[in-house]
Order: C-alpha cells, then structure tokens, then sequence
C-alpha cells in the first residue's frame, strides 16, 4: 500500500532543519502484515530527543530510514498467528520489543531484549526484514516503529493494546515519555513514603518523571531545568522546588531518588552531586556515544549510593502501560499536560529545531 511518512535521508545534516530539511515527507510503499505482525493507522506520534539524536548524529543508524517510535493508532490488519490483537483495538507502540525468551527479557525489565536491541540497530522489524520501500530501495525502520507516517507494520510484539478512552495524544506518551520517565520511579528506583525526589531535566521525559514522583506520593519533588519556561511549568504541575542547574551546586539540596533525563555528561554529574547518602541515582538519558563523565569512587563509598542505568524506565510495556493508563484514568497521572504543541506531518523538520533549542516538551503530530 501506498503511505505517506517523513524519512531521514542523511545523518548530521546541519541546523537549522527547517532549512536543511533532512527528512523529507512523500510516499513510500508498505508491504502488508507478515506472519506476528500488525497494520497500525496511525493517530498520533511524539516527536521524542531519540528522533532527534538520529538527526544531530548522536545515534549512528542507516539511513534512508522513517523515524518515529513514540505514537499510537489502530490496528488495520492482523498478520498470521497473531491472536491477542484485534482489528479496530487501538494500540500504544513500544520502541523495543521484547521477544520474551532471552535472557533479557527474563529480568523483569531490568535489562534490554537482546533480540530486539540488534534488530533496532539494523533497522529491521523483530521478526526479521524491512517492510518500507521507495522507488524500488529498502527504507529502515525506526526503532521497530517508524511512526512518522500515515500506517505503520510492526510486530505484534511492539504493541499495547489499550481501552478506547484513552486519548490518541495521551496513549501514544505513554509508549516512550511516560514509560521511560515514569519507569525510573515505577521500576528502577521506586522511592519509599516520605523520601525526595530530584529531576534533572525537564523535557517531555522529565516532565513524566516529575509526574510519576507526585503520582507516587513522594515527598519534595524538586524540577531542575536551564530554561525558564519549563521551571514554571514544573512549579504549575506541583513540583515544590524548581532550580536552575547553575544554582543546584551552591544550593545544598540532595535528593534520596535523582532521575537524570537530559541526556548529557554534566547534567548526569550534577544528579550523581545531588543525590543524598544512602540514595539512588537513575540515569534514563542518552548521551553521545563518546561522552565521558567524573565519578569519585569514594563518594560512592562512603555514602553508600547507588548508580542505576534505567532503558526503557526498565518497564515491560504489556505489564506497565495499563498500570499507567489506569493511573491516567483515575486523574492521578495528567499525561496531557506534557503536549507542548500539536502539529502537522509537513511541520516535523521545525519540531526537531524546537526540541534542539529546548523549547518543546513533547510536540505531538497529528494524523
């Protein structure tokens, strides 16, 4: 079938993307559900810092491929032996399957599906191959998504299905920013009654953290952010110390759970700096492949912290996101609120400039 989807055609082209343009939005071809497959019609899809480290070089994947792993929509056509799902269910897509069988997968969600890493990396579907073509070529698929476009086929394994209830906008977050936010604190480091939670970093996975840490009952929840605009935001959705990362040093505030979601070297030294003896740091962000950051052993030590690596919010989509949706359901969970601006397929080239600069905390395109 004939689609219409927004495909990166080089990695690194420089800013701004408005003018360079490095994904170029036309029709490609979409072969149909092979067997354990879906047909999804696409909804909504988030406009995630994971799109954007494709753009900017930080990830290395192949190009020409269709990008987009954060969205939602309903399912068209099932694929053979796929009997969970349902056409006409709307779904939530999960930028990494899980197969279910390795030893990944038999860690809870502690540690990535290794089958589903390497298929990622090559930009295949799980069960193997590429279903996108242009003018003849191979286009690669973007985290087993690719939601950048009008459908989608994915494994059925990358799927959640969810209740009609949920909002488009509402259940394509949860698939990525909700569930890699929220996760830190639902899974990684749950913090007990009473104690604080730090976050550093406010965009659309930041804001979910600081959401989840209310949702849980923590105690201060403190929102640590180099742009105004999003520090407001934080101190509006209840966080109750909000601080710029030049005055979190000299403050002497620490934190017993500090989730570190800006995805660089110094922001990752800052919550290790922020984080109290006896307490937990959660790096969910994902800094350039070469970036290196200071570590005093000693500290660690003495203070006996902990350091938590956290992918994915170390969830399992099928076990989490109706925990999170029925959470959503109750108002104890506003997901809404992340949406910073709604836009148009054509638009996706300037959303990658806002979210550059720091201004969007999850643009949502509409289809």
């Amino acid at each position: 079938m004939r689609i219409t989807g927004a495909v990166l055609e080089e990695v690194g082209r420089p800013g701004p993307w408005a003018l360079t343009r490095p994904l170029t939005v036309g029709e490609l071809e979409l072969d149909g559900p092979g067997p354990g497959e879906v047909l999804v019609e696409m909804e909504a899809a988030g406009v995630c810092h994971s799109d954007l480290s494709v753009v900017d070089g930080n990830r290395s994947r192949p190009v020409p491929m269709l990008l987009g792993h954060e969205g939602a929509g309903r399912i068209r056509e099932v694929g053979a032996g796929v009997t969970d799902l349902a056409v006409g269910q709307r779904v939530v897509m999960t930028f990494l399957p899980r197969c279910g069988e390795c030893a990944g997968c038999a860690t809870g969600g502690r540690m990535p599906c290794g089958p589903g890493s390497v298929s990622n990396g090559a930009g295949e579907l799980l069960g193997g191959g590429r279903r996108l073509s242009r003018d003849g070529g191979p286009v690669h698929h973007h985290l087993g998504v690719s939601a950048f476009a009008t459908d989608a086929v994915v494994d059925s394994r990358s799927v959640v299905a969810v209740e009609d209830d949920l909002p488009p906008d509402v259940a394509a977050l949860l698939g990525c920013a909700v569930l890699t936010g929220g996760g830190a604190l639902l899974n990684a480091a749950p913090p007990e009654p009473g104690q604080s939670v730090l976050v550093v970093g406010l965009g659309g996975v930041g804001m979910a953290a600081l959401l989840t840490a209310l949702a849980l009952g923590a105690g201060e929840v403190i929102a640590v952010d180099g742009v105004a605009a999003k520090r407001d935001r934080a101190r509006e959705l209840g966080a109750t110390q909000v601080l710029d990362p030049g005055e979190l040093g000299g403050s002497g505030v620490r934190a017993d759970v500090v989730v570190e979601a800006a995805g660089n070297a110094r922001a990752f030294e800052a919550a290790l700096a922020a984080t109290a003896p006896g307490g937990r740091t959660v790096t969910v962000g994902l800094p350039h492949p070469d970036a290196r950051a200071s570590v005093s052993p000693l500290q660690l030590v003495a203070e006996a912290r902990t350091v938590i690596g956290s992918y994915l919010g170390s969830a399992v989509p099928r076990r989490d996101i109706p925990v999170l949706a029925q959470w959503w359901r109750e108002g104890r969970l506003p997901v809404e609120v992340l949406v910073s601006s709604r836009i148009t397929l054509d638009e996706v080239n300037t959303a990658m400039d806002e979210l550059a600069a720091g201004r969007a905390i999850r643009q949502v395109i509409g289809f």
